[in-house]
C-alpha cells in the first residue's frame, strides 16, 4: 500500500472518531489555517487516535488482513470502538478545546530559555578546600 492509501485510511478512522466530522472539518472547527491538525489535538485524543492506531496494526498482522478496504474496515471499526468508551465517559472528541499549536510552544520556550540563560549569571563558587 502506498502512503495515499495510508493518508486514507488514517482519514476515513479520523472521521470515525470525531462522530462524522471529517480531518477537514476539525481544521474549520479549531480554526487551523496552516499545519497538520495533530498539531493542535488535545493529548487525550492524540492518545485515542494511538489506541486505535495500535488496535488496527495488531489487528492486521492478527487476522492477516490485505487490501485498502480490509484495513480501512478495521481502523473505522477500533476508531468508533474508541468513541464509544470516550463517549461513554461524557468525552466527545470533537467537542474538546484544541491545544496550543506544538510548533508555536516550542519556538516560544526556545525564545525564553535564549532570553534565560542571555540574563542569567551563575554564582561565584567559594573555594574552601573543605568538600566533605
Amino acid at each position: 500500500m502506498d502512503d495515499a492509501g495510508f493518508g486514507r485510511i488514517r482519514s476515513k478512522g479520523d472521521t470515525a472518531l470525531f462522530g462524522g466530522y471529517s480531518t477537514k472539518d476539525m481544521k474549520n472547527i479549531y480554526n487551523i489555517k496552516t499545519g497538520p491538525l495533530a498539531d493542535h489535538l488535545p493529548t487525550l485524543t492524540i492518545a485515542a487516535k494511538n489506541l486505535a492506531t495500535e488496535m488496527t496494526n495488531y489487528n492486521v498482522e492478527e487476522k492477516d488482513l490485505f487490501g485498502e478496504i480490509c484495513i480501512t474496515d478495521e481502523h473505522v471499526q477500533n476508531n468508533k470502538s474508541v468513541r464509544d468508551m470516550l463517549c461513554e465517559r461524557g468525552i466527545k472528541p470533537e467537542m474538546l478545546p484544541p491545544s496550543q499549536d506544538i510548533k508555536k510552544l516550542e519556538r516560544r520556550v526556545k525564545a525564553e530559555e535564549k532570553k534565560l540563560s542571555k540574563n542569567t549569571t551563575l554564582p561565584k563558587l567559594e573555594d574552601g578546600g573543605n568538600d566533605a
